[in-house]
Order: structure tokens, then C-alpha cells, then sequence
């Protein structure tokens, strides 16, 4: 029987909810209201996973009767964990950081039934190999992709950051850009939400 809940993505960011405009089913993206700040200790994917999950509760009680889709994404490099730079001087030090380096992008989703408090999580791994950069490209690949400050590591693999990349390992490509698809596809259908 399909599902008539509202379908709730809890992300101001419009590159996630382009992609999900692109499974053609209605929804509502809502800036979620939750701190983003990593805890001492956490590994990156333990910061990632608890940041969508949080998103996505910090809406329930606005939405008790939806499916919330939560997501985040870490970076990391170096034993270091990155995550969105917001300014240019700071996307300008973490591709600087990043130039010629194996990344590991740690995208995290989470659908959060309200009216049955049930949770699917999903985290999934991108590993990215980064070219190594000269100050002059990081420059001008920054001033060409403005939205990059907004993306985990100022690496955003739509557009021109391909330029910055040698190479791409993952079993989702469009996690990448922050809403791992695929499993979100999974979540969807066991929730009875009809997408074809």
C-alpha cells in the first residue's frame, strides 16, 4: 500500500535538493535546527551519521506524521577530519591541505518515519585522489565555483571540480555530492513510497 506521508528533506542546500528533484516525487526541504559542530573523539563517520540523524529529528516534532530525510558529509584527510569551509581564505587552505592526497568523503543519510519513530542510517564511503594543485589553480577553481566554500573539503565533484580530481572510488557516485541516492532509493520503497 503506498505511503501518503509528507516526504521532508531536512537541508537548506540546494544541491541536495536538486538531486532529489531528480526522483520526481513531491517534497519539502526545510533548513533543519541543529549544531554542526564535530564532538572530541569522533571519527568522521560517527560525526557524519549523528549530524543527518540529528537534522532529521530536529523537524519531528514540526512534521509527526512524514518521512524526514536527513544528511551530512565529512571529510577526511591526513588524520584530520574537513567540513564545509564557508569562506574563501578557508576553501583556499583545505584544498592546499588536500592537493595531491587521498580523501575519504563520509556521506550520511537518515530517513526518520516520525509517527512510527523509526530510523533507517546508511553511511557510505567515496575515496577521492586529489591532484596536486598549485596555488593558481586553487585560486581560480575557487573564483569559478563560488558554491565550493559550501561543499565538505571545498571539493565540489560536479562541474569544475573534476578538474581537481585524478580519481574516484565509490559504490554510489552521487553520494559524493552529498545524498547517497541509491540507499535512499531502498529507504523510500521500504517505507511504501512509490517512486515509479
Amino acid at each position: 500500500m503506498p505511503s501518503d506521508k509528507k516526504l521532508i528533506l531536512a537541508s537548506s542546500s540546494r544541491f541536495r535538493q536538486q538531486q532529489l528533484q531528480q526522483l520526481r516525487i513531491p517534497f519539502d526541504a526545510v533548513r533543519p535546527d541543529f549544531e554542526e559542530t564535530p564532538l572530541p573523539a569522533e571519527t568522521a563517520p560517527q560525526t557524519a551519521l549523528r549530524l543527518a540523524c540529528g537534522k532529521a529529528q530536529s523537524l519531528a516534532s514540526l512534521y509527526p506524521d512524514a518521512l524526514i530525510i536527513g544528511c551530512d558529509q565529512v571529510a577526511w584527510c591526513r588524520e584530520q577530519q574537513l567540513g564545509k569551509p564557508l569562506t574563501v581564505a578557508t576553501a583556499q587552505q583545505m584544498l592546499h591541505y588536500l592537493s595531491g592526497q587521498e580523501v575519504r568523503f563520509y556521506s550520511a543519510l537518515t530517513v526518520l518515519n516520525t509517527a512510527e519513530n523509526r530510523l533507517h542510517q546508511h553511511i557510505d564511503e567515496t575515496r577521492v585522489v586529489m591532484r596536486t594543485l598549485t596555488d593558481a589553480q586553487i585560486n581560480c577553481y575557487l573564483t569559478l565555483e563560488p558554491d565550493a566554500v559550501h561543499c565538505a573539503g571545498a571539493a565540489k565533484s560536479e562541474g569544475l571540480g573534476a578538474l581537481l580530481i585524478e580519481r574516484i572510488e565509490s559504490s554510489d557516485p552521487n553520494a559524493l555530492i552529498g545524498l547517497p541516492v541509491f540507499r535512499l532509493v531502498d529507504f523510500l520503497l521500504a517505507e511504501g513510497i512509490n517512486i515509479l
